[in-house]
């Protein structure tokens, strides 16, 4: 539909306002022109062809990863990568770990399942077996406030609004499989949590499988002595086939507790105590670290699939400075606004509507106008950093 409409636009160029065809269009789906923002400009013209309420701020949504995502290539460039170390506050003997390990996270938006088993299994391979200390989760690189995962669209399980983590551990979600088994669907639960059950309570559904197959069912997380029951209820057509469910139905720590413990334990390792968040001691030295892809990489997942975690990731890392001693410091929301609003500064672009909450588009505050965002994407066409 987009690139129909744009072809469109195009074809029927109108510098002053929309071509009828289009406001034919907007009045069949019963949207009113004047809440409607349109520029259509060729990268090497000098005008746009169609423009209009070129000036008016409205809610981008998604659109506003394109500010973020640019800001950070040029800011921090292509190659900047991310470390997620383990720590030790005392040397292992004997394949004993009589002290802490700690998890260390820099904002990492994509540290994975498989990053996080590869970081444990080198700890093994390293010298440790038992560890009578605890796992302490550090994310110290971050300083934000902690927020309702429902209180955009009353979802909070999905996944899209899982909120920033300096040590964000595969998404904080759990990869769930549905298949339709002899009338009654099953529910695999194909990412591991240690304490977490699924009591499935699905029904097959009839008739075909459509569109919106999520929202006809519901899950609900029950506490039940120490644990978690996951229940599922609503039914699953088995015309789906198999299909991925991913949740967020834990809190960051829960999540941390269960995968950690879960690989800990598949790699022949002890834990004496618990996984809990803390810090880094001074005089701990480094053991073993994971380094990211680069934020080329990061940057085209989050564009391409609009990833509203890993975007928030990235608008935070925007948000640490350097000390004197060439350390970061924590990374907080309004240091990233500014610097961004800085840079924009600095390349010429001034935003005067602009309205940056999170940088991912998922929010009711964000602002934006759709000629900046063109003259954002116009000047990052000519930017080394444009591919």
């Amino acid at each position: 539909r987009l690139a129909g409409l744009t072809a469109l636009l195009a074809a029927t160029a109108h510098a002053d306002g929309l071509p009828p065809e289009v406001m034919k269009a907007l009045k069949a789906a019963q949207i009113p022109a004047n809440q409607v923002a349109v520029v259509v400009q060729p990268v090497e013209a000098a005008a746009p062809l169609v423009a209009h309420q070129a000036s008016r701020a409205m809610n981008p949504a998604s659109v506003m990863k394109l500010v973020t995502t640019y800001a950070a290539l040029d800011l921090l460039g292509p190659a900047w990568t991310w470390t997620t170390g383990l720590w030790l506050d005392t040397a292992p003997v004997d394949g004993i770990l009589n002290g802490n390990l700690y998890l260390r996270g820099n904002g990492d938006p994509r540290f994975a399942i498989e990053h996080l088993s590869t970081l444990l299994r080198q700890a093994r391979t390293r010298g440790i077996r038992q560890i009578n200390g605890d796992i302490v989760l550090d994310r110290s690189a971050f300083d934000i406030p902690g927020i309702d995962p429902g209180a955009f669209d009353d979802k909070p399980m999905r996944p899209y609004n899982v909120g920033p983590n300096a040590l964000l551990l595969n998404f904080q979600s759990i990869r769930f499989t549905l298949q339709p088994d002899n009338g009654r669907p099953r529910v695999l639960m194909e990412t591991p949590s240690e304490g977490l059950r699924v009591d499935n309570r699905l029904q097959a559904g009839d008739g075909a499988c459509t569109s919106n197959w999520k929202d006809l069912i519901q899950t609900r997380l029950i506490p039940e002595n120490g644990r978690a029951r996951l229940e599922f209820t609503g039914t699953y057509s088995a015309l789906c086939g198999e299909r991925s469910l991913n949740l967020a139905p834990l809190t960051a720590d829960e999540h941390a507790n269960g995968l950690i413990r879960t690989l800990w334990q598949e790699l022949g390792g002890q834990l004496a105590g618990n996984v809990r968040a803390g810090n880094v001691p001074l005089g701990a030295r480094l053991f073993t670290q994971h380094e990211s892809p680069p934020l080329a990489d990061a940057v085209r997942d989050i564009n391409k699939f609009s990833n509203n975690v890993m975007a928030r990731q990235v608008f935070l890392t925007l948000g640490a400075e350097s000390g004197r001693d060439g350390q970061l410091t924590a990374a907080q929301p309004e240091r990233a606004r500014q610097r961004i609003g800085q840079w924009l500064t600095g390349r010429g672009l001034r935003f005067p509507e602009l309205e940056i909450e999170n940088g991912s588009g998922l929010s009711r505050r964000e602002r934006i106008s759709a000629g900046s965002l063109n003259r954002l994407l116009l000047d990052a066409w000519k930017n080394p950093v444009m591919p």
